[in-house]
Formats: C-alpha cells, structure tokens, sequence
C-alpha cells in the first residue's frame, strides 16, 4: 500500500462516475484504491493509466486479489449491480454499491438478506446525506430552528436534458456521460435518492407512497422509461413531503422545509457546501410574509474534506466508502445501513414504476432515521 494510505478500497466498474470518485478519494489521503477492474478493457486501460492504479485483467483475479472483509466499491452499469453486489458479498467482502442497489426489489431483498447471513456490510449511493449542507438542515431541525415541521417540498428537475449536448460530455478519463443508462434507467432511479436519503436519515421509515410517473419526451432513443415523476411521502412519525424528479422541467434543486416559524431552505442538492438557510415568517403591513433573504444556519468547527466543483456537482463521493471504512475500524454500525438502503430501494422503485394508476403504496420494509455525524451534533 502507498506510503501514509493505511486504508483501501477497490472498484469493479470504470465508468463515468469513478472519475468522480477518484477526485474524491485524493481529499483522502489515508485511503488508497489498491485495484480496479472493467470488464471492457480499452475503459479498463483508458482509466488505470489516466490515474495510475494496478488494474485486475479479470473479475475472478480481481476476487483473488482481496483479503477477506475487504471493501468493494460496485460502479458497474446499473443492470449489473446484482449480479457484481452478489458475487462479491459471496467472495466475502463488504460492498458499497452505486444506485439503484438493484432495479428490482427481489434482488435488493437477496442482497440485503445475503449481507445480513455473511455478517458483511452492504451500502448503496448517494452520501450526500453525510454532507455538510444535509447535515446542517438536519440539526436545523432537530433544534426547531423553523418550529414544528409541517410539510416539505424536494425538487430534483434537471432541464430539459434530451436536448442538452451531451454527446460532448467526458470524464476525465475520457468515459462519457452513459446517455443510454441514464435514460433507460430514467431520472427517478438515478436521482430521487439525492433527497430521499436526507429524507429518510432525517425521519426514518416512510410507511406509504402516492406517486405517479410518466414519459413526457418519447424521443430519447431509448425504451419507454418515465422521465418525470412526482410523490406524496407519508412517515411514520408523521412527516409529509412531496418529491418531483424530472429531465424535462427547468433545473431546480431546492427543499423546502415549511415549519410553524418559518422556512429552511437549500437551493443546490449537489453541492455539500450549499447554503441552508431560515426564511423567518411574519407580519408586515397585514400581509403574511417570509423573509427574503433568510439567516444562514452553520456548524461549528470543521465537517469533511471539500472536492472542487466538476460540471453539475461540487459533492466528495467517498464520504460513503469512507463512513464504511470508519465503522469497520470503529467496530460500530455504519450510517448507511442495509436497511437504509432496501427502503430507500424500495421507495425509489414505488415512485419510478407508479405510472398513471398504481397510486397508494405501502412499503415493506423500514428503517431508522441515521445518527448525525459527530461533528453536526
């Protein structure tokens, strides 16, 4: 292992976004990527030279490579995701798994179950939820910074992506953007987790979905796949929230946290460092007003390490790894549970596979809301 990096993980999977992970990792520098693998190898070559990693020449060497209890980083297409989630969990290593953790339910159960039976950990994306911004609005919350909170309101609508040029968009590597993954699997799969896991962390258990999906853009190339939904969220504790996903409604990333106070508000999901800030409600003029500009809310202290904005994004995706990595030394549970992420698997699907008539949905499974990070206490 590289001098001063006394921790490691590995990645199956070389596309798109293990760029991303990359820049994320080197704000980590006691952490080394000790191998990767592709199962296509001029994508294999093209990505080990660029950041000069040892590569696997096949998954079984790759396999063989890794002590037992090693962490395995899944950033295959999303199709793949079961079968390489399973056979590494069935090799003995624990497994964090880009999104979705598994497009059908049954195969997220399998994996879930299968982690549970090998006593591994098993985690899916996204982290932003250990960041600071979704840190921050959580302990907002917990100190009713807005009072008691009544509803919320997410959007994570990107544009009107099927005419933005994409065609043009690489990694650093040189991977592009994977346009046939990202509408084949549509905008609710590959995004709605952005909000639904600082959702579920923050309240825990949704216990009912009203949703509804459509495609609006039939042109993509691409099978019919929704590229717009929207959901009504019921907790079990009681919260209500609405979620809408779109690649067709102009960009908009705010939450919305109405409280009795006021409102807290973040207007970039894709940003740890957003600003969360408190919109207080009052009277002027007897009108019923919030405050334009609002009051930041901040942490004391330092949180985690930054990584510089690259095209939509300035978010650190190895926070989830990472958190993986703390829990193992620590001996303790990771934040980023399997639980957590069967619910959040199973809500996701709930809302991309509504339609025009599935309407209510009462989910199976659950999970508890995550423990802050030690420094947003």
């Amino acid at each position: 292992m590289t001098a001063g990096k006394t921790r490691s993980v590995s990645i199956i999977g070389c596309g798109f976004v293990a760029d991303l992970y990359m820049r994320s990792f080197a704000a980590h520098p006691d952490v080394a990527v000790t191998q990767v693998y592709d199962h296509d190898p001029e994508r294999l070559q093209s990505f080990a030279s660029h950041w000069n990693l040892h590569k696997a020449d096949s998954l079984e060497r790759f396999l063989a490579n890794l002590p037992k209890g090693s962490l395995v980083l899944n950033l295959t297409n999303p199709s793949a995701h079961y079968d390489i989630s399973r056979t590494c969990l069935n090799a003995g290593h624990h497994v964090y798994s880009e999104k979705p953790l598994a497009m059908e339910m049954d195969e997220a159960i399998a994996l879930h179950d299968l982690a549970s039976e090998k006593g591994l950990m098993l985690a899916s994306a996204p982290c932003s939820v250990l960041g600071e911004t979704a840190q921050t609005l959580a302990k907002a919350i917990r100190e009713d910074v807005a009072g008691s909170v009544r509803l919320i309101y997410a959007e994570l609508d990107d544009g009107f992506v099927p005419q933005a040029p994409y065609g043009g968009w690489q990694s650093d590597s040189g991977a592009p953007w994977p346009a046939k993954d990202e509408f084949v699997v549509g905008c609710t799969l590959e995004h709605a987790g952005y909000y639904l896991t600082w959702l579920i962390g923050m309240f825990g258990t949704v216990r009912r979905v009203v949703a509804a999906s459509a495609e609006c853009v039939p042109y993509k190339g691409v099978h019919r796949t929704p590229d717009f939904s929207t959901a009504t969220l019921f907790f079990e504790n009681g919260i209500t929230a609405r979620l809408t996903c779109s690649i067709v409604g102009s960009h908009d990333h705010r939450i919305r946290v109405f409280g009795d106070k006021g409102v807290l508000q973040v207007k970039q999901a894709w940003d740890n460092e957003a600003a969360v800030r408190f919109h207080k409600r009052f009277t002027l003029r007897r009108r019923l007003v919030e405050h334009p500009i609002g009051k930041r809310q901040r942490l004391s202290g330092d949180t985690h390490p930054k990584v510089a904005r690259w095209g939509a994004a300035a978010m650190n995706f190895a926070l989830g790894p990472v958190e993986m990595l703390n829990a193992l030394r620590e001996e303790r549970p990771c934040r980023l549970s399997a639980d957590f992420a069967l619910h959040l698997n199973e809500v996701t699907l709930a809302i991309q596979n509504a339609g025009a008539d599935s309407g209510s949905q009462e989910m199976s499974t659950r999970c508890d809301p995550i423990p802050a990070m030690p420094w947003a206490v």
